[in-house]
Order: C-alpha cells, then structure tokens, then sequence
C-alpha cells in the first residue's frame, strides 16, 4: 500500500518555514538558502534533519537532499521517494509556487554514478537564490555514507559560506498544530500509563519482598513493558517507543555525579550495575508515539524521613511556581528567575543543590538545545510549545541513613507540559506527585510499640523482617483499605464543595417547562363541516380533523378524538367524552348505529395515538450534520455485520463504512444509518474474548431515528461462534471431530479480531485521533444486573459499560456524583450499587445482585478513578432523597451534604435516608387488583427473622401444633423479643393458615 502524504499540513508548515525565514529574525537574517541532507545511520535518533523532515512529510527519508532557496524547493532522492513526494508537487499552488509556497521541483537520485548532473542543477539553483553566497544548514548533523560525502565535496568547492540556523528553524516548529498536540497528549499518557501500572508497582513488589535488583534489570523490564498493550493506554505497539532508556537512580552512589546528568540529558554515567537501594528511588522515562516525544520523572520515597518530605514538599512548591510563569510571551530567562527568587527568599541553603535547568522544550527532538529553561535564554513563550519540566535536589544528607549509600539522596520531579495563552500551563502526564502518592510507608505505630528494639528498627529499613512483615496477607489488605479511606475523606470534602458551587451556579437558570399541547378540533366556528348529520344534530365523525360532533343541549358541539375515551359493550354502544379534567359527560343508551360509530372511533384514535408516538419520539432530536461522502473506495470498511436495534423485524446484515466526517451502515436492503464522529460520545470495541460476539459500540451524545424510533446506543456486531448444539444425534467415530471444530472456531475469533482492529486502526488515524474506540478492561469487570438479568460490567477508560447483552449499559464515568453500595452485610451474598450522577434531576442508576466477593475490586477501581463511594446496610429511597437535594441544595449541604450516607455521618438515621421497607417508592402506587394478584406471594411470605423469633418459643416437636395468629398477637407486648413480628406483620397484614406448625 502507497504510503499517505498530508498535503495540507505540508503546504501549512512549508508557509510557516518561510515565514520565519522571510522575517530574517536571529540566524535567519542574511541567509539566501537553506540545506538539509539527511544520510543512512540507525544510531542517530535525534537529528534537526530528520524532524524537520518529519514535520513535513510525516516520515524521515534517508539519502535525501532538500534545498529550500527563495521562489522554489528542490529535493533529490531515490525513485520510490520521489513517487512519495509526487503528491507534494501535485498539491494545489506547488509546482507554480504561489500562495506563500514555492515551486516544488523533484529529482531522481542515480544509482552508479556521481550524481553530478544533479548536485549541478542543485548548487546552480543555490547560486540563483538571493545571490546564493550564504547558506542556512544544521551544524550538529553528520551524516555517514557515499551519497553524503559527494554531496559534501561538491558543496565545498564552491565555497559556500555556512550558517547554522538550527535554533531558528526549531523556534519555527516550536509551537505545536491541535493535530501534534493530540500525539503528544498521547505520548504523555502512554508514559502515564507505563509508570503507574507497571514501574511504580514493580518497586513496590521489590520493596515488599526485599528483593535485590539491579538498575539495569529494571530499566530492561520497563522497555518490554511497551510491549504490551495493557500499559499503552489503548494504542499501537508499533507505533510506540522509548525516548531513551530508563534512568533509574537509587542511592549515594549515583546520585553524587549524575542527577545533574539525569536533567540535563547530556553524557549519562550512570552505574547501571549496581543495585537498587531503599530510600529516594529516582525514575525518568520518555516514550514516543508516532514520533512525538514525552517525559516523566517522579522520586518514590521509602518510609521517607520528616526532612525529606519537607524537602519534596518545597519542590513541588517550585514546581508550581514554574507552572504559572509558563505563559504565552514570557521570557525563558524570567520563568527561571521567578523559581530562583522563590528558592532565596524560603531556601536560601539550597541554591547550590537545585539544577541548573528547569526544563526544554520538546516535540519530535526529545530536547531542543536553543529553547531551555536557564538564567541566559531571551526566547519567548509561545501557546501551544511542549516542554518537559524537571526540578530537582541533589546531595541533600540523610541524618537517619545508617549505610553509606544511605546518607545522601536526590529528589527529582518533572513533566510534559504545554504552554498556554491565559493560564498557567497545562500538566499533560497527569501521575500524581503528592508525598501520599509516592512516599512508601513501611511502619507504623502498631509495629513500633510491639518490637521497640533497636534491631527491628534497622530491620524494616532493609532487612529480611520487613519482608516477613509486609507478605503478611492481613496486614497489606489493612494498609489498602486505610489509605483508601483517607483517599475517599479527601474526595468527600471536595464533592461537597463542588456539588454546591455547582449547584448555586444552576439556582439562577430558569428552567424550561414543556408546554402541555392543547387539542383544540376547529380554530373557528367557520371550520365546522357542513354536512347533513351536523345539521340534524346526529353524532359525525371528522376523519379530517379528528373529531367527534355530537350535540349537547341543542347545539352541536365538537370533542377532540384526544379528549374522547372509547369503552363499553359494543353492542350496547356506551362510550363518553372524558376531559383532562376527568369525565366531564356521559352519553349510554346510544342506539342503532352505534357499532359502526365505535369502529371509526377507534380507527380515528389509533390514526391519532399513532402520529402522536412519532411525534414524541422526535421531539428534542437535534439535528445532524449532512454526510460527506468519501468517494474513495479505500475507505475503511467492515462487512457482514448486523445492526442493533434492528432496523426493521428481521435483523439483517450490511456494512460499515467510514467517511470523512461520520460512519455509514448500508444493509442489504439498502437502509442506510448514519452517525457521525463529532456525536459520539463513546466508541467501545468489545473483542470475542470469552464471548459469543465481536462488537463495535457507539454510545452517542444526542440521540438519532431509525426504525421509526430514537436511539442514543448503536452497535454492530458479527457472531462469532455456534450458539446452538445439536443434540439430537448419538455420537460415534464417523461424526464430526469436535477437536478440529474448536480449532476452526479459535482461527475464525482470530481473523475477526484482525479485520476490526485494522478497521479501528483506519479510523483513528482518518479522524487523526479525534476518535478514540475504547476497549473494556475484563479482569476489572464484575457481575451485576442493572437491568432485568445478570452481565458482566467492564470498565473502560472513560465508562462503565456492557455492550454485548441488549439493552445495553452505558454510564460516562465523568457525569458520576457518587457511587453508594446498598444492603453490604456480613450474612448476605450480594449487594447493590446506585449510581448518583452530577445532574440531580437524572434518575439515579441501580446494579442489582453484585456479589460481595467483587465489592473490594470495585472500591479500588472507583478509588483509583477518583470517585467518591459510600455503603449502607439499607436500601434508600432515591426518588424522594433526590427531591429533597433539588428542592433545597442549600439545606442539604448545611447539614453536612452527602455525609448522610457515611456510617459515622450525623444524618445516617434521619431523613432523607428511611429505609425501604418503611417507606414505598413513590413512583411505585400498586392499585386493588394489582394487591389481589399478589395475595399468593404473600401468604407464602417467611423471613429468616420470622424463623428466628419462632425457634426461640419452639419447645415442642415438629408434629405439635402451634399457637395461632390470635394468640400471638396477645403475647406480642408481654414478649418484648417478638417486636420485630408484629413490625413484620404492619409490612405483611395477612394472615397465615390456622394450621401453622411449629418451625423448630
């Protein structure tokens, strides 16, 4: 497949090039062209060449030579390239120049000669070039090879005066386009990713079991872990990298020379043989994703010392510095100032510890030389650049250190951030640098009292009894549970504050309320038809305008079918108006042709009630843009799918093709649905691992109709294995081999995955990452019914959702209030958890019969999410607790808001918190007939807390009769433990048998 060439973004960033050049600012100023020679040398990673070349084509091309002189750019290359950048010169205004472009000109390198036709037609165009004496190129690249060196000769003997524009050029490219800045954002959260579920928990383990490794070993593990997508944020492998390798840092040996190495990215002279001390355990990593670079350092600190978390806790305090002076306009050199005024005015004794640096910019060059943060850069900020932004502290001592290697300790912070136009920068690797987040407590106050020896101190500073202590089962589940417990303290706080910020901002909105539509048959009296029955004051029916005229006191007056309810035997032909106001008038008796009057009736009604639906169902549909159609047929596209909800009755098969602004699914019947990316609110793929379907899900943000209906959930799916068995054949040695029907399975699961995930692939890189298919995380799910049957419940990056059972479950995680469990008891097996979402006016979301087993795994997924959860042993009755919060907001966070539902909360027993078996949900109003349908249920009704009150009075044998439900009554107020049956009894008035036995 040919390879893609972005000729807008080329054509874009070409202009920008000139314009810098034309502008003759710093470097640039008095250079009449500029050279670019890009050789063949894998070792070299980073090169201006290349990412310029990168910047433009979206590709690095070796052997290639570009010339950029004032009216056209010339570029030599082998002829697969020169088939490659064919698309440059067929772009619109290239090959003529104009628009701010030069004309693009293409020349075939030649194999086995010297090229000297063409370095001649290249040196002539330079000479044509402003006069063609000085020349702009990149100082600090060297290339090797044949071509490069003839290339070089000839350039030399002409005697070109050179000038290196490296800075300028990068000042250029500096500030990001939204489609980098989406690549870096990337970058950032792969790096994200990779530290949090891999590295950080790797060191824990090592901690934990005292284990003894090596710097390199761990830095190694680290680049494998790329490898694997379940730390890739959900990207390509292939298309990630590490910036460098790991840099690793652990105690007094290597943090004397190398931090400053760590943060100025020079020559690295790190002992990568030595082993991991416990202490300040330092980390920089940077990944690359589609070529675009991201950094990340973060300093875990073991049972850290009073000193070292003040120490941390001040560069954090710096680093926030640094984050607000980064804005658009300021100078590099004043950004630093800033942070150094901090350091003398708080710590002046650590002027001569902190780094030199504080940061460098960075895109496709991990690290721009010309745009770091010091004390002489005069650069200006501008939006949208990248930096990576490091802080640190080295040779800080260690009073409590007792090995050698333990005395002194470095602290290092840094991340990719982005500069923006009125705020204070934005943190693009978001991994939280909190002394809670990345300190590791390995005592506590328990352990201190039991074993005050001296020895045992030592010990869990780095002896094998830490490693005794910490696998203790108990003890690590404690540790989990209590700093998820101050995690939650803090979340309550702030749900609080924002959920009444939130709402005091919403008190001033008036709401909208619908106006309730009014039926009226005839506008004016002149409307009325002028037909016979009308006249001879007859009961007519106006079809037309769907009405009933029938006279009332002498005079004919007109009902709407809407106001009319149809009833009564037909032959006895009773039927009345009947009002919003209630049966306003009752007609009987009707005789005659009242059997045909009833049938146009009801036909009109149902014509009525039919329209009305549809009506309803497109009100509040916003209106879609219009499909652009890609008329190329490379378009990504999967076959052989079925659409749900189904379009018509039978469910049938089409296909899903992807255009330029939205997806298009075509039928065999020729349907057609449309969806498009800007209504998507999520996009879930949801692989056949462990299930019956391979699905593509859109979860979208206002809903669409098809089928006559409105649908906010669409999905597209494919079988993937035989569902049904036949069982009505006896098995013997000629019938079908099972083994190589399994296999036949495994390979079809295989190529489907294949064939959607290159589908998804091609999406994403259409939409240029503006959609994002998220995958579930199945060893996070857990069972659950949020609906009628039990499913399983898989988180996504952004959502809790279950694509494969119908309907589907979808809850966007950033709309999510809080989350409460309800009925966790020690004696029952499941438990239920009530979604409260942000908007109060949404109806709260109910997951039924969760069992408790999954109840811990949750509490840890929410937590690491950042969600508030609370848990109860009674069912509350949301609707009228959600009536009370909207009713009087303000009320309810006087009285202290959500701490209601804590266990120690001030209003756990008091309203709006009743108990579902004392007070019915509102909404739920059961009439007579419901009452006598269930009178079966009832009288089977028995209570485990029934059967205990029974067994304790139980002295007699099972074929004893028992007392019965009158004489019962009469003990209840002698017999104080049988309260809890007379309760039961108020809930449940009827009843039992006479005949009742004991229970014994």
């Amino acid at each position: 497949m040919a390879l893609s060439l972005d000729r807008e973004a080329f054509s874009r960033r070409l202009r920008r090039l000139y314009a810098s050049w034309q502008k003759g600012e710093d470097e640039f100023g008095g250079v009449d062209a500029i050279v670019v020679a890009v050789g063949v040398d894998e070792e070299i990673v980073y090169a201006k060449s290349t990412a310029l070349q990168t910047w433009l084509f979206g590709y690095e091309l070796t052997d290639t030579v570009m010339l950029f002189c004032e009216e056209r750019a010339l570029f030599l290359a082998s002829r697969k390239k020169v088939e490659f950048l064919k698309q440059v010169a067929q772009g619109k205004g290239a090959e003529g120049g104009g628009n701010g472009l030069p004309a693009v000109t293409l020349l075939v390198r030649e194999k086995n000669e010297s090229n000297k036709a063409n370095f001649e037609k290249l040196i002539e165009a330079l000479k044509g070039s402003r006069g063609g004496r000085r020349l702009g190129v990149f100082a600090k690249d060297k290339f090797p090879g044949e071509f490069m060196k003839s290339w070089n000769d000839a350039l030399s003997k002409e005697g070109f005066e050179k000038v290196d524009v490296s800075a300028a050029v990068a000042q250029a490219m500096a500030a990001k386009e939204e489609g980098e800045l989406q690549l870096m954002r990337k970058a950032a959260a792969i790096t994200s990713e990779v530290f949090t579920k891999f590295f950080k928990e790797r060191v824990m383990e090592i901690v934990d079991a005292d284990e003894k490794v090596r710097h390199s070993k761990l830095a190694e593990a680290v680049e494998k872990a790329i490898e694997e997508k379940k730390f890739l944020a959900g990207a390509d492998p292939s298309a990630v990298e590490m910036c460098y390798p790991p840099i690793i840092q652990s105690g007094d040996k290597n943090t004397k020379t190398d931090p400053k190495s760590c943060l100025e990215w020079g020559n690295y002279s790190l002992k990568f043989s030595s082993h991991m001390h416990f202490g300040a355990i330092t980390c920089s990593m940077g990944i690359r994703y589609k070529s675009y670079c991201s950094n990340l350092v973060r300093t875990l600190m073991v049972d850290p010392p009073q000193d070292m978390q003040e120490h941390y806790g001040f560069l954090l305090q710096l680093q926030e510095t640094l984050l607000r002076e980064l804005r658009h306009g300021a100078k590099l050199c004043d950004v630093y100032a800033a942070v150094m005024d901090v350091v003398k005015k708080q710590r002046p004794e650590l002027l001569g510890k902190i780094t030199k640096n504080l940061g460098f910019a960075m895109g496709i060059e991990f690290r721009e030389g010309s745009l770091v943060i010091n004390s002489k850069n005069q650069q200006r900020l501008k939006k949208g650049m990248v930096f990576s932004i490091n802080v640190g502290l080295s040779d800080l001592p260690n009073k409590e250190g007792k090995r050698p290697e333990e005395r002194t300790y470095a602290l290092f912070i840094g991340d990719t951030v982005m500069v923006d136009e009125d705020g204070p920068a934005v943190v693009l690797t978001s991994v939280k640098k909190k002394v809670k987040n990345v300190g590791i407590f390995l005592k506590n106050e328990d352990e201190d009292e039991e074993e005050p020896d001296k020895d045992a101190a030592e010990d869990l500073l780095g002896r094998s009894s830490r490693a005794a202590l910490l696998t203790e089962r108990t003890r690590n589940e404690l540790t989990a549970e209590e700093k998820r417990r101050a995690h939650q303290k803090e979340l309550a706080t702030q749900l609080n504050e924002d959920a009444r910020r939130r709402l005091t901002e919403q008190r001033g909105e008036q709401q909208t309320q619908k106006a309730r539509k009014s039926n009226v048959s005839y506008k004016s009296a002149a409307l009325l038809p002028k037909e016979p029955h009308v006249r001879e004051m007859k009961i007519y029916i106006d079809k037309k305008y769907e009405s009933v005229i029938m006279p009332v006191f002498g005079i004919a007056t007109p009902f709407h079918i809407a106001t009319i309810k149809v009833g009564g035997d037909p032959k006895m032909g009773e039927f009345g108006p009947k009002s919003e106001l209630g049966n306003c008038l009752k007609i009987q008796g009707i005789q005659g042709h009242s059997v045909v009057i009833q049938r146009s009736l009801r036909e009109v009604q149902k014509r009525y009630k039919t329209r009305e639906a549809e009506e309803k169902e497109k009100e509040g549909i916003v209106k879609q843009d219009s499909l652009v159609i890609n008329l190329n047929r490379s378009n990504p596209k999967l076959k052989d799918l079925y659409i749900r909800p189904n379009i018509a009755q039978k469910r049938m098969q089409g296909a899903l093709e992807a255009h330029v602004n939205g997806f298009r699914f075509t039928s065999v019947r020729g349907d057609k649905v449309d969806i498009l990316y800007n209504n998507i609110k999520h996009a879930v793929f949801q692989p056949c691992d462990g299930e019956m379907i391979i699905v593509l899900h859109f979860h979208l943000k206002n809903a669409i109709m098809f089928g006559k209906k409105r649908h906010t959930d669409v999905q597209f799916y494919t079988e993937v294995g035989e569902i049904t068995t036949d069982l009505g054949k006896h098995q013997h040695m000629h019938d079908r081999d099972d083994l190589y029907a399994e296999q036949m399975e495994r390979e079809m699961r295989h190529k489907l995955k294949t064939a959607f995930k290159n589908f998804i692939e091609k999406v994403e890189a259409l939409t240029k990452e503006e959609l994002e298919f998220e995958v579930p995380f199945r060893e996070l799910g857990f069972n659950g019914a949020p609906y009628r049957s039990t499913c399983l419940l898989q988180p996504t990056s952004s959502a809790l959702v279950n694509c494969t059972e119908w309907p589907p479950f979808v809850v966007t995680l950033d709309e999510v209030e809080l989350i409460h469990f309800e009925r966790v008891q020690f004696h029952l097996k499941n438990f239920d958890l009530v979604i409260v979402y942000k908007d109060y006016a949404r109806k709260v979301t109910m997951i039924n019969a969760i069992p408790v087993a999954s109840l811990d795994p949750i509490k840890e997924w929410l937590n690491s999410c950042d969600l508030k959860y609370t848990e109860g042993v009674q069912s509350l009755n949301w609707t009228k607790i959600m009536k009370t919060i909207v009713d009087d907001p303000e009320g309810f966070f006087e009285q202290g808001g959500w701490s209601f539902l804590e266990p120690e909360g001030e209003g756990s027993e008091a309203e709006p918190g009743e108990s579902e078996s004392e007070l019915e949900d509102e909404t739920f109003n059961p009439s007579e007939e419901d009452e006598e349908e269930e009178e079966d249920s009832d009288e089977d009704y028995s209570s485990e807390a029934e059967e205990s009150e029974y067994s304790k009075d139980s002295l007699g044998s099972e074929e004893e009769s028992g007392k019965d439900w009158d004489e019962l009554e009469e003990e209840a107020p002698k017999n104080p433990t049988q309260k809890s049956l007379k309760n039961n009894q108020k809930n449940h008035p009827k009843k039992p048998p006479k005949n009742t036995k004991k229970i014994p």
